[in-house]
């Protein structure tokens, strides 16, 4: 029997996972940051800045962000180095064509220069060892079909001392939230889908990859189990986000 995975609440052949993401974020690309703002009220951008006040990214610095085609959170490393009269190195890393594209498509009508654009599968990093100084993945790591492979890879490719962030959906610490945050995911969402996107199908898939996401501490026993050290996690908004870092010791 062939081996299988969740593609959202849908059981598929392993084999085939990313292809089905891909399909998805080459459908929703040229949508995305709007999406983006409808879903979360714009509260989005809060949560990047407030993932790249948590980096803090210094001068000289090799930055790795990974599922980050559109550009969000490299732009953000980018101006808090500028602001402070600094300059890193910045790699964005997806395995997605088209979001890839949308970013470099971004940072030219932004006139951003400098950034390093990759397509390739985070969970075999086509980089050297011990070659950043932080990973960055902004609700990217429940879209990759073994975790653990991903996080595996974020550590070898860090050097020691170097930092993991990940960003991403989580469960509301508030039991009495929970009822009203699955509403509001289950018809909201997909209906915004349909409406800004043109495309039901493919946020009922992201809904559906926020509620099969590791909880909190499970995921922190993940990262740990891949080598991470000082693993740590802050919830935002309830708990409906969550910023996990850990370093390489």
């Amino acid at each position: 029997m062939a081996d299988t995975t969740f593609f959202g609440n849908r059981e598929v052949p392993t084999e085939d996972k990313v292809g089905l993401v891909g399909d998805v974020f080459s459908s929703v690309a040229q949508d995305y940051d709007r999406m983006n703002d409808a879903m979360s009220l714009g509260v989005h951008r809060l949560w990047k800045s407030t993932l790249v006040k948590k980096i803090n990214p210094r001068h000289g610095e090799r930055f790795l962000d990974v599922a980050g085609g559109t550009g969000d959170i490299a732009f953000r490393i980018q101006d808090k180095l500028a602001k402070r009269g600094a300059r890193g190195d910045i790699t964005v890393f997806d395995i997605n064509a088209e979001m890839l594209a949308e970013g470099r498509r971004r940072a030219e009508e932004d006139e951003r220069t400098g950034l390093i654009w990759l397509e390739g599968n985070a969970e075999a990093l086509e980089l050297p060892t011990s070659s950043f100084d932080a990973y960055s993945i902004a609700f990217g790591i429940r879209n990759v079909t073994n975790i653990d492979a991903a996080l595996r890879e974020a550590y070898r490719v860090l050097q020691p001392g170097g930092r993991f962030y990940c960003l991403e959906f989580s469960a509301p610490i508030l039991p009495a939230f929970d009822p009203l945050y699955r509403a509001y995911s289950n018809k909201v969402i997909p209906w915004l889908g349909a409406r800004i996107a043109g495309d039901r199908a493919s946020y009922e898939y992201l809904v559906e990859s926020i509620q099969r996401f590791p909880p909190k501490t499970k995921f922190a026993a993940m990262m740990e189990a891949a080598g991470f050290g000082n693993v740590r996690y802050t919830t935002l908004s309830t708990g409906i986000v969550a910023i996990h870092s850990g370093w390489k010791l």
